[in-house]
């Protein structure tokens, strides 16, 4: 089993910046992608970010490129998601995510584990 631990969410003002961690433990070993989803009340949850293990391959949604970048310290067990430009639309619980899958899924149920989200809220 492996264990997803956010941390970085909160409160900010429009066009502010925020920095979201995640730290993983256990059979960290058996992970290869890991990824960034977010979810808003009454809405599905929604794929963000994703990033292969060496770092060289990453995919994003297309209303967040350009202002998210995704990226991960494999000696820390940890992924990162680097938000700018936050507008009050960004305001979900934003959750990390790993797969057992080699490649760089962006579907919800391509991920084994998860973590228990962090919120971040966007004031106007």
């Amino acid at each position: 089993q492996v264990q997803l631990v956010e941390s970085g969410g909160g409160l900010v003002q429009a066009g502010d910046s925020l920095r979201l961690s995640c730290a993983a433990s256990g059979r960290t070993d058996s992970i290869h992608t890991m990824g960034w989803f977010r979810q808003a009340p009454g809405e599905e949850r929604e794929f963000l970010a994703t990033i292969t293990r060496d770092g060289a391959d990453t995919r994003y949604a297309y209303f967040v490129k350009g202002r998210f970048t995704i990226s991960r310290d494999n000696a820390k067990n940890s992924v990162y998601l680097q938000m700018n430009s936050l507008n009050p639309e960004d305001g979900a619980v934003y959750f990390c995510a790993a797969s057992r899958y080699v490649g760089v899924p962006t579907v919800r149920n391509m991920y084994d584990f998860w973590g228990q989200g962090t919120q971040v809220t966007v004031s106007s």
